[in-house]
């Protein structure tokens, strides 16, 4: 089972980092890492050292589509983000390996 999911890159992400001059990332993890867990594999997948960690799980949306048959109801799933600080001089560069 591994602890990290995906990056999460968004304008949002970007903008925090650029106002408050921390080393913040975000991640998307699994709902039942706990924050020992995803601090070491992400200490080890990137090779940092990180100050703080924090999560949250985030809520899914609804989601209603119309169709012939009528209304459809749904929800996309809930998921566990994980906002990483690093130390003074330290970065993640997500695109070196493409």
């Amino acid at each position: 089972m591994s602890v990290l999911s995906k990056p999460l890159v968004s304008e949002k992400m970007e903008l925090l980092n650029e106002r408050s001059g921390n080393n913040q990332y975000s991640f998307k993890v699994d709902l039942k890492a706990k924050k020992p867990a995803i601090r070491e594999a992400i200490e080890e997948m990137y090779g940092v050292d990180v100050q703080s960690l924090r999560t949250m799980i985030v809520r899914g949306k609804r989601r209603t589509r119309h169709t012939r048959a009528g209304f459809i109801h749904g929800k996309s799933p809930n998921y566990k983000k994980a906002i990483v600080t690093l130390g003074d001089g330290q970065e993640i560069d997500f695109y070196k390996n493409i």
